[in-house]
């Protein structure tokens, strides 16, 4: 590994293991539809990875952000798919109680396109991860080189370490998902999730106020 790639690789680990959005919407749907629909969910948050790197890596970032309006309509447009997917994590609150009742031997909700498209969506239109990325794959870019691949390269990094992270985490709410199938436990979790989202959602809408 060149030295030089090892501040990247810290401060990528750095970005990863900051709990956020990701971390939740990974933690609610492997509540949710089990171990599998937590590692769909990450790997559809990870792929956006790379569109954030071509997107930096031709610049557009850099339009986005010297552009108050289109910046504004992608901070809006991430803190509105944030509510939504809280708002769905809150409606679950009224099934908890019902979890119990029905055969523990019932197939959990769970479609593979619905956790890739929530994950990438939800990554995707984070605005903090653009301007993450304008202003953090430049300094490890080499202008004699191709922007494109060596950005794609620093996105494939990140890929595999924010990867292994939110699997990690799927993987320990998995293990926990017979205390958290527990109904009063399940109603606290969905809140806490659902609200942090919630919250998350409303603070990008009331920042750009």
């Amino acid at each position: 590994m060149p030295i030089e790639l090892w501040p990247a690789i810290i401060a990528l680990i750095l970005l990863s293991l900051a709990p956020g959005a990701d971390t939740l919407i990974v933690m609610r749907n492997t509540s949710r539809g089990g171990l599998a629909d937590g590692l769909i969910t990450s790997l559809g948050i990870c792929s956006a990875l790379f569109m954030h790197a071509l997107v930096s890596a031709a610049g557009v970032s850099v339009i986005l952000l010297q552009s108050a309006s289109l910046f504004s309509l992608l901070k809006l447009a991430g803190a509105a798919y944030l509510i939504w997917l809280g708002i769905g994590s809150l409606k679950q609150i009224r099934k908890s109680g019902q979890s119990l009742s029905a055969s523990d031997t019932q197939p959990l909700t769970f479609s593979a396109l619905r956790s890739f498209r929530e994950g990438f969506l939800s990554n995707a239109l984070n605005p903090k991860t653009v301007v993450f990325y304008m202003a953090f794959l430049p300094q490890f870019i080499d202008p004699a080189g191709n922007a494109i691949s060596q950005s794609l390269t620093l996105a494939a990094i990140h890929f595999v370490i924010a990867m292994a992270w939110q699997s990690l985490i799927a993987l320990m709410i998995h293990r926990a998902r017979v205390w958290l199938t527990n109904p009063k436990v399940e109603r606290v979790f969905h809140g806490l999730t659902g609200g942090l989202l919630v919250a998350l959602g409303a603070g990008l809408i009331i920042h750009r106020a």
